[in-house]
């Protein structure tokens, strides 16, 4: 190997780009008080992007910092995934070995897609939906904890090469990264981003973010090629020698080094104005055997290690080294890092020397490149060797070789989760396919046997590869990396093919792929592709694609319209997926059966089943199902008014998801805790969830569920503009290609509240006819109920306004039949069903005391705090109604109550309305101070009568109010007023802060109430 060699074509002058390496500077300072920090630098070829790096390093390390350095390799464009990453992370565990083992801790098989070194990569289903996002998660919290207590740069250079996956990565981290001391730098080629170049829609985006900073390296003036030349000639150049080379070089950095070296050498005569030309002058200067070693690094890839060059080359070790040195010493090549091999000092003569090769040159060359390393793997690190063998043996043009090579790098590429390489080289195989032998390709075997691609008659471990096998993976790359338009070619191609060779199973697994693409690409909701695939199967014997399908068709019926076809479809699937010893598929099965059991009805065998698959699948590290569960376990307890329930679980949820890095999972289930903080009054922390779940979510629909929730946060706050934009955004969010209930129901409530609150009832009653006609599919009660109520409560208000009146019995009556289809299995479900028609009476003057009070009774024991304070608001308007001195202390203490509950949320809508009715019936709501407690009877201090105490001991057992009426021998509407009357007395909101106050204060003795209980 060659020593280090003093390069006189740079200068040893840093010259300019003081403002630059200010901005970088401030950077690395902001990050070392934990604000990660990033930035994109670019500029043209040869405008010195590496130097700036270089000398930034530099810097960097003087203030502490790490710095680790990353390169994109040209070869990326064939595959080669995460190339500068892996770089950076190797070089960070080089610099941080005790610090990276520590963060890494516990994902090592995830991590080692990226840094092979960390242990073996976990095995995992070719179709994983959540392994990029999970992998790219852990990127991010590994490089955070890292630069937890020390600044570290993470540089990655030459972006305009980089491979999909990496440009994703980059992306994500960018979004996401919030703690840390680290600088994430990035630089690029300006002059290569062209209108379809790949980088420029991810520059694009992240112009869009705050937190990136973009610079653009500048030529350089001509008093800056001036300082340049003198540090290269190391003396004062003359100045019209300074003109001529300003003025040839236009201020490019590189050729302003490659002129002054050549006048230095006194071969300025005869140059040529081309690039090209200027480039490979100092090539065509070398000896032979160095010329011939330049041409062979050129087409081994930006880097090309030592023993692979030597094995290449094929000249002794004596005149190889000579030959480098040769090169080395005239500026063009310069050995690694590392030492362990070489590379162009600048991009653009390797560029020059390759394009000079000769087609044949180029296909010989990298034919010996392949040849090498086929006979000796070990001459490059192994988490390249498949995927330059692939390339070397493609640009050989030898398909009997190429084609199990880039099949081999294909399958390490979908092990590393970069599905954008596994298409490309994928759709490579299609291409060699035909080319290569018909021995060859008799050789190959499917690249995954366990069932996710379509299956084969015989055993998957003796069956050859078909065309058909790589078109599969091909489909399911494109989906997973989000190629879906290609990935749709592939499948209309397939299933073409199909048609002349029918394969019934085949044919039903590409319709499902299908259907799942017609919904992402958002052209269709994917039903005709997935009843095509049910038809299919339809009458065959059991298998994995069957019970696939049926799990599909199952998923879709549950979300859109749910009913006995949903359900059996549910059921055969858990069959047939046991019969062919299919787990996952089972217990994903039964998932989306407990749904439907608990919006059918049958909730708590329903929530059983739900519980246990979420068991299960935790147990068997079934992940993805997992993720799954804790999204709809928790949503299902919403749905029947089990929000204290479904809380905890969320958190699980959440916990869970960020472990697997399954973000979409994770949007939904913030979501989910949105609306369950929201039905407990915690609106607050309803709104943070709502945020995290539009942060988090990769794909439109969880944003759209947490836009959703801010709109009705906003609606309940009286911010009705608010509403209406977060409204008009989820609609966005949510599309019209593939409208579901569990969408438009909640997006049509909204839509009504802004109405009603902006005073449009005729939009409202047209929202409500709507949606009416469309009808309330079953099990949809859970948003079927709120979009009535709003109506109802709308009209109800109208009802004093003449230009209301006309349309008002039309729009009473189909909010009254509506009603009437939805179920009341659920005693929320009920409450509200007695709440509508509690709204629909206020709104025909029909409605008194006794209705109200019953709403009242329905709502006390669902711990739904903003729900029973609208209600008592209502009853206390019809008590004032009614008249008399009881009925007016008890609306007193019921608007007291709903006030309490209306200022802590920030209900502004609810608070006026309270204080308007409190004000018109000269009600105070504020209560005279009490006396201090007497110890010796804290209950007569609260003023509470020998009555209520005895309610109130009823209250503290858990009784209903009709049980205690039946206790007591009191009417239950007797009963609702005593309990009102000692929430009032108290102090608080609900019959568990009330049970909770006389706890504390001792009324009643652990006796007392253990005989209520026996009772």
């Amino acid at each position: 190997m060659l020593s280090p060699v003093e390069t006189r074509s740079v200068s040893p002058v840093f010259v300019g780009r003081v403002e630059e390496l200010e901005t970088l500077s401030d950077a690395l300072t902001r990050a070392a008080t934990g604000e990660p920090q990033a930035l994109l630098l670019g500029g043209e070829a040869g405008v010195g992007k590496t130097r700036l790096i270089e000398e930034f390093a530099t810097v960097a390390a003087r203030a502490g910092a790490v710095v680790a350095l990353g390169g994109c390799v040209e070869i990326g464009a064939d595959g080669l995934p995460f190339a500068p990453f892996s770089t950076a992370l190797r070089a960070l565990r080089r610099a941080l070995p005790e610090a990276l083992a520590a963060a890494a801790a516990g994902q090592e098989d995830e991590l080692a897609r990226l840094l092979p070194e960390l242990g073996e990569v976990g095995a995992g289903r070719p179709d994983d939906e959540e392994g990029v996002a999970r992998l790219f998660e852990l990127t991010a919290r590994l490089l955070e904890r890292v630069a937890a207590d020390r600044p570290v740069v993470l540089a990655l250079e030459d972006l305009h090469w980089a491979d999909a996956s990496t440009r994703h990565l980059l992306s994500y981290l960018l979004r996401t990264l919030r703690t840390g001391r680290l600088v994430v730098l990035a630089t690029y080629r300006s002059d290569d981003i062209h209108r379809r170049h790949p980088l420029r829609p991810l520059l694009a985006e992240l112009d869009r973010l705050r937190t990136v900073r973009r610079l653009e390296l500048a030529r350089f003036t001509r008093e800056e090629v001036g300082r340049q030349i003198a540090g290269i000639l190391a003396a004062e150049p003359d100045p019209a020698q300074v003109d001529d080379i300003f003025e040839r070089s236009d201020g490019n950095a590189f050729f302003v080094e490659e002129l002054a070296v050549a006048v230095h050498e006194g071969s300025c005569t005869g140059l040529t104005d081309s690039l090209r030309d200027l480039l490979l002058v100092r090539v065509e200067a070398l000896p032979e055997s160095a010329q011939r070693v330049a041409r062979i690094v050129a087409e081994g890839g930006s880097t090309v290690e030592h023993p692979l060059l030597a094995a290449v080359a094929g000249l002794t070790e004596d005149d190889l080294i000579e030959a480098l040195r040769a090169a080395v010493n005239a500026h063009l090549l310069l050995p690694t890092p590392a030492g362990d091999g070489y590379r162009f000092r600048h991009s653009l003569v390797r560029e020059a020397v390759s394009d000079d090769l000769l087609p044949g040159e180029r296909s010989r060359l990298n034919r010996r490149y392949a040849e090498a390393l086929e006979a000796d793997p070990a001459l490059v690190p192994a988490d390249q060797r498949v995927t330059r063998l692939a390339s070397y043996w493609y640009h050989a043009h030898d398909a009997a070789k190429a084609l199990p090579a880039v099949l081999d790098a294909a399958s390490a590429a979908r092990c590393r989760h970069a599905y954008a390489e596994q298409l490309r080289l994928l759709e490579r195989a299609m291409e060699l396919w035909d080319a290569a032998p018909e021995e060859t390709r008799a050789t190959l075997r499917p690249a995954d046997p366990t069932g996710v691609y379509p299956p084969r008659a015989c055993d998957p471990a003796t069956a050859p590869l078909h065309y058909l096998d790589l078109m599969a993976e091909a489909a399911v790359a494109g989906r997973l990396c989000g190629e879906r338009e290609r990935a749709m070619k592939i499948t209309k191609r397939a299933l073409r093919l199909l048609e002349e060779e029918p394969d019934p199973l085949r044919a039903a697994w590409f319709w499902t792929q299908r259907a799942q693409l017609m919904q992402s690409k958002g052209r269709g909701d994917g039903w005709q592709e997935l009843a095509t695939a049910q038809e299919l199967v339809r009458g065959l014997p059991p298998s994995q694609v069957h019970a696939d399908v049926l799990v599909a068709v199952a998923g879709w019926l549950m979300l859109r319209t749910p009913g006995p076809e949903a359900f059996s479809a549910a059921e055969r699937a858990v069959e047939y997926a046991r019969m062919v010893g299919a787990r996952e598929t089972e217990l994903n099965a039964r998932l989306t059966l407990g749904c439907l059991m608990v919006d059918s009805g049958d909730i708590d065998a329903g929530l059983a089943v739900m519980y246990e698959v979420k068991e299960r699948t935790l147990a068997e590290g079934m992940s993805q199902v997992a993720g799954r569960a804790y999204v709809n376990l928790p949503s299902e307890l919403e749905s029947v008014g089990r929000s204290r329930e479904a809380v905890p679980l969320l958190e699980q949820g959440i916990a869970h998801s960020r472990r697997y890095g399954q973000l979409n999972s994770e949007a939904w289930v913030w979501a989910n805790l949105s609306d369950s903080l929201y039905s407990l009054g915690r609106w607050d922390e309803a709104a943070q969830a709502a945020e995290n779940a539009r942060r988090r979510g990769q794909s439109a629909k969880p944003q759209g569920a947490g836009t959703l929730c801010l709109a009705h946060v906003a609606l309940g706050r009286g911010e009705a503009t608010e509403a209406a934009r977060h409204l008009a955004a989820a609609r966005g969010y949510f599309g019209t290609h593939d409208p579901m209930p569990q969408q438009s129901l909640p997006l049509s409530a909204i839509s009504i509240g802004v109405a009603a609150a902006e005073g449009r009832l005729l939009d409202l009653r047209a929202e409500l006819r709507t949606m009416a006609d469309a009808g309330f599919p079953p099990g949809t009660q859970r948003y079927g109920w709120p979009l009535l109520l709003a109506a109802a409560t709308a009209e109800a208000d109208s009802r004093a306004l003449p230009a209301a009146h006309q349309g008002r019995a039309e729009a009473v009556d189909r909010i009254r039949d509506s009603a009437k289809r939805l179920a009341t299995n659920a005693p929320v479900w009920l409450a509200h069903d007695q709440w509508v028609r509690a709204e629909l009476g206020r709104a025909e003057d029909t409605a008194g005391p006794d209705t109200w009070s019953e709403v009242v009774t329905a709502f006390e024991p669902l711990e739904r705090p903003y729900d029973l304070a609208r209600v008592r608001h209502r009853l206390a308007q019809a008590l004032l109604a009614a008249g008399g001195e009881e009925e007016r202390e008890r609306a007193a203490e019921l608007l007291r109550l709903a006030q309490a509950v209306a200022g802590r949320l920030g209900a502004r809508p609810l608070a006026e309305a309270v204080t308007h009715l409190a004000q018109r019936a000269r009600l105070s709501l504020t209560r005279t101070p009490r006396q201090a407690l007497a110890p010796a009877d804290p209950a007569e201090a609260l003023g509470l009568t020998s009555r209520e105490r005895d309610v109130l001991r009823l209250v503290s057992a858990g009784r209903t109010n009709r049980q205690i009426a039946e206790e007591l021998f009191i009417s239950p509407k007797t009963a609702s007023v005593h309990v009102s009357n000692i929430l009032g007395k108290l102090g608080v909101s609900g019959r568990g802060e009330a049970a909770a106050v006389a706890h504390r204060l001792g009324l009643f003795p652990p006796g007392a109430l253990d005989r209520t209980a026996a009772g």
